[in-house]
């Protein structure tokens, strides 16, 4: 779908292309034709970072005069002199979308077939225009684990016959004896004489699990297969729903659950590293709904994470617009030593980048030390670009990069192509070329060998600290105020422990007791090397008689079967499940706050004894109440330190000279003795991370899933709401849309609805995790006639606005300075009342009232969440004003309508004396522009200046129209 700026209409027919005279046909056999952009730019092209290349290609294949312009194209080309100070537009290849955010999305979608139905359009010509991939991977939730396996597991949108009639599989003994196989010392059945040679196609479905010693197929998991019995169950309508949008829409592709992360699949599947559209072929590049979406910068994939309401723009033909963005160099030298796992590289590297400073920026690597990262740990330093604020982190295609793709069975011909083709267009990375790297922005320089085994947290991922710290780190922090690195602890307190009674046990709890233990879906399941170490501690710490303490709850959440696979071909897994981390299932689980609760002794414990007690996993996000309520400190680990802290117990131990346990025979065990060595971890991964897990993944993905096949959907050109439904709900956005937009309005006399801090991010913001029970959310679904039990998560609920709005700042850690403590509440002005947030919102909007948000610094920081602006607009929130803002939530702003507002520099509420009782008005000129300056007058008489934060004329325009999606809505009607 083309729209043109001109008229506004869709265009049958492209526009002719100015650039046609660079295709040329590439020089193999295949007589595939491509874009020679090189020759455009002769000795500028050269010198442009590989990263500026790919937007460049992008732009001369799709310059059509209109939304993209020749303009546009030599701005790119002269990046050295324009970077940073003129807007582009890039059209990404193709979209990628996770369920949580996904469902909105589409929502909006089917939401705005109504409206342009309405208005006397044609809703079937609303359909996204590029090809677009959905993951269910966010619905898990575990009800069923080793530790503890729920007495009712919660049904949610229905009960466990529904789910049953969903779901044909059931639940096996998970212990067969081996036929005949006397040197076996796994569970599996070999079956008869012959079958050892079975293709793995034949695993059962979802989750290929291997015995070690013959890979042949043995039944699924117990809890594996429960949980996703219920998720299948719970989340019926939202599952219909996505099956009726794949049908529905063109270019719609729904990945069903059970099959992996979004990012994980991405890589392993949906990576096309170079398109091919009409015998035209160009760099794949992606953008979508999920902050994760950068880990393919480290296979040479262009892409980054713009939000949900930027990325139906993509899904509708329309361009991200970005500013031309600076390139930081990032020169990688030198190697690590033994004991660093890629997540210690990544810390490192983030906390580098941080202190740099490189929020808005590209960061491209090279160097000697590139070369000596294998892919799957360039995609995990690729990961953890949004925490060091950059837009993406873009490790250029090399050698490494065709042998791994060669090793995972990408097709051999495909590759050659691909191979000659970035190398005509000089998109291809040559090791030794060291005279030929490109000009950057800024060049930074990171020594490996310098880099050492590291945590983060308590609170926040950048908060780094060597594991040779951390028992000093830790018992600093007690001392420390309330704060991001304190808890304030007395020090008469600091050794307070409780005795508790578990499984007829005794045990002693105290600070830095390691209470919960994850191995989680995201980050570190993709590298083959850390989780194998994970393992091959596992099996070490087994053999030497350690134990994890039965309390802890433990889990393992791997990214996709393929993770699953490796550990359980390379014999580890049932060393894994031993010290309790066994399979829980494919999804977001812990690290979303979908965790089953802690026992009833643990929490009676910390409450007893005030304890700072401690949660550990392999995640990237570890924001204070994240994972549980009351787990105060949380850790990022690799996965091997994850195992060996729950080994430990607790996170107050300095493995050099403290050990982790004894053996049976009294010998202490240190981390030292377990820690598996690099050649170990690497002959492991030569020998059992294979081809045929790559193989096992692509038949798994072709299949389908029998869940997912046997799920009645609707498949009508409009979707037939259920008005009784509380998953699914057609939103209001469109509710007053016009076919025109209507003249900016004054914001008079606005009330303050909340007044924040520094850093509020948008897990602050963004209803997220389960429902609490006293929520306005929860008197909703309760008023629908739904128990507690019946709630799900928000994360669930996403494509209901009547659940989101009232979930809406109700993360138990918003910090309001009305209040003086962190409450989900706030004060309504004119009655006094201490209320919800969405209860005082409520009050607001009956009376006509607008609202505003004072804040400070980084406003929205985090993952980019739509709800985070969609939920704040439909409290009746104008305006936010605020130090500074995350780029992606501020986008987020502009897109759904509302406008940010930002002091000026030096300025801010507490400096300007504004104390948030206030009201506050402001007028619009008639020519809003770019960064203009704006007159805010108060109730008290007090005017001051505040800048408003459009960046380029497309976000002017967004906001006359009310966001996106009126702007979009109106060019179909």
């Amino acid at each position: 779908m083309w729209v043109s700026h001109q008229d506004g209409k869709g265009d049958t027919t492209k526009s002719r292309r100015p650039f046609e005279y660079l295709i040329e046909t590439l020089n193999d056999s295949s007589r595939k034709k491509f874009y020679n952009v090189p020759r455009l730019g002769g000795t500028k092209y050269g010198a442009l970072p590989y990263s500026i290349r790919v937007l460049l290609e992008a732009a001369v294949r799709n310059c059509d005069g209109f939304l993209m312009k020749k303009e546009d194209v030599m701005n790119i080309l002269d990046w050295k002199t324009k970077q940073s100070s003129v807007e582009v537009p890039f059209f990404p290849a193709r979209v990628l979308l996770q369920d949580f955010t996904g469902i909105p999305a589409m929502v909006d979608f089917a939401a705005m077939r109504e409206a342009v139905k309405i208005l006397g359009g044609d809703p079937r010509r609303v359909h996204p225009a590029r090809p677009t991939d959905l993951t269910v991977d966010h619905s898990l939730q575990i009800d069923f684990s080793k530790c503890a396996i729920q007495n009712a597991p919660n049904p949610g949108g229905g009960d466990l016959q529904k789910a049953g009639k969903l779901s044909p599989l059931r639940v096996q003994p998970k212990k067969l004896p081996c036929r005949g196989q006397t040197t076996c010392r796994g569970s599996c059945d070999s079956g008869e004489p012959g079958r050892n040679s079975g293709k793995l196609s034949s695993q059962i479905e979802n989750t290929p699990i291997l015995c070690p010693f013959h890979l042949q197929p043995v039944p699924e998991p117990e809890t594996v297969l429960k949980n996703q019995e219920v998720e299948f169950g719970r989340n019926r309508e939202r599952l219909q729903f996505f099956k009726w949008s794949s049908r529905v829409f063109k270019n719609v592709a729904v990945i069903p659950p059970g099959t992996g992360m979004a990012h994980q699949v991405n890589l392993e599947y949906l990576s096309r590293m170079v398109f091919e559209e009409d015998n035209l072929l160009f760099p794949d590049s992606v953008v979508g709904t999920d902050s994760h979406i950068t880990m393919v910068n480290g296979l040479g994939i262009l892409g980054w994470g713009v939000g949900g309401i930027e990325t139906e723009a993509v899904m509708l033909g329309l361009p991200v617009s970005l500013t031309l963005p600076e390139v930081v160099g990032c020169e990688l030298s030198g190697s690590s030593n033994p004991f660093v796992t890629s997540i210690d590289v990544v810390l490192g590297i983030t906390k580098h980048l941080r202190q740099v400073g490189v929020a808005g920026k590209f960061v491209e690597f090279f160097g000697s030390g590139v070369s000596q990262l294998s892919i799957v740990d360039r995609t995990t330093i690729a990961n953890m670009c949004p925490e060091y604020g950059a837009i993406l982190s873009f490790f250029p295609v090399d050698n490494v990069t065709l042998k791994h793709l060669e090793h995972t069975g990408f097709d051999k011909a495909k590759l050659k192509s691909v191979e000659t083709y970035l190398k005509a267009v000089k998109l291809f990375r040559h090791d030794q070329d060291n005279s030929g790297e490109p000009t950057y922005s800024q060049v930074i320089r990171i020594h490996l060998n310098s880099i050492v085994p590291s945590v983060s947290g308590p609170k926040r991922p950048q908060d780094r600290v060597a594991v040779t710290d951390m028992k000093r780190d830790f018992q600093a922090c007690l001392n420390e105020k309330v704060g991001f690195k304190g808890f304030q602890i007395a020090a008469e307190k600091q050794k307070d422990y409780v005795c508790i009674r578990y499984e007829g046990s005794e045990y002693t709890l105290s600070h830095g007791s390691v209470v919960l233990a994850a191995v989680t879906s995201c980050t570190n399941n993709c590298n083959p090397s850390v989780m194998l170490a994970a393992g091959l501690l596992a099996k070490k710490a087994v053999d030497a008689g350690l134990h994890v303490k039965p309390y802890i709850r433990t889990s393992l959440s791997p990214g996709s079967g393929m993770v699953t696979h490796y550990l359980s071909s390379s014999g580890v897994l049932p060393y894994l499940s031993k010290l309790g981390f066994e399979i829980v299932g494919y999804g977001c689980s812990t690290c979303v706050g979908n965790t089953a609760p802690l026992p009833e002794a643990v929490l009676n414990a910390v409450k007893q004894g005030d304890l700072v007690t401690c949660g550990v996993l392999s995640g990237n996000k570890n924001f204070e109440g994240r994972l549980c309520d009351c787990v105060r400190a949380n850790y990022l680990a690799s996965p091997p330190l994850v195992v060996a802290y729950a080994i430990a117990g607790t996170v107050n131990i300095d493995f050099q000279t403290e050990p982790l346990g004894t053996d049976p025979t009294g010998r202490s065990i240190y981390l030292q003795d377990i820690w598996p060595s690099r050649e170990e971890v690497h002959q492991m991964e030569e020998e059992r991370v294979v081809l045929s897990m790559f193989k096992v993944l692509k038949e798994k993905m072709e299949m389908g899933n029998k869940r997912w096949n046997s799920l009645e959907a609707p498949d009508s050109v409009l979707f037939p709401w259920d008005l009784k439904s509380t998953y699914i709900r057609c939103p209001s956005f469109f509710d007053k849309l016009t076919k025109e937009p209507v003249a900016l309005r004054p914001i008079e006399n606005a009330h303050v609805l909340l007044y924040l801090g520094d850093s509020v991010t948008t897990d602050h913001i963004s209803p997220a995790g389960s429902i609490a029970r006293s929520s306005a959310a929860a008197k909703y679904l309760t008023n629908r006639g739904l128990t507690p039990r019946e709630f799900n998560s928000y994360g669930a609920r996403r494509g209901n606005d009547a659940v989101m709005t009232r979930g809406t700042f109700a993360n138990i850690k918003l910090f309001n300075k009305f209040l003086g403590k962190p409450a989900p509440k706030t004060i309504h002005f004119p009655s006094g009342q201490t209320l919800d947030v969405f209860e005082a919102a409520e009050l607001y909007q009956k009376d006509g009232v607008p609202l505003i948000i004072l804040a400070g610094k980084k406003y929205g920081s985090g993952n980019s969440r739509d709800w985070a602006a969609k939920g704040p607009y439909l409290l009746g929130v104008k305006a936010v004003l605020a130090e500074s803002y995350e780029k992606i939530h501020k986008d987020h702003l502009i897109g759904i309508g509302i406008v940010p507002l930002q002091f000026l520099p030096g300025e801010n509420a507490e400096s300007l004396g504004l104390s948030g009782r206030e009201t506050f008005s402001l007028t619009f000129p008639e020519e809003l522009s770019p960064g203009l300056t704006l007159s805010i007058k108060t109730s008290t008489g007090k005017v001051f200046s505040v800048i408003a934060a459009f960046e380029n004329d497309v976000e002017v325009t967004l906001y006359r129209h009310g966001g996106l999606l009126n702007f979009v809505a109106r060019k179909f009607s």
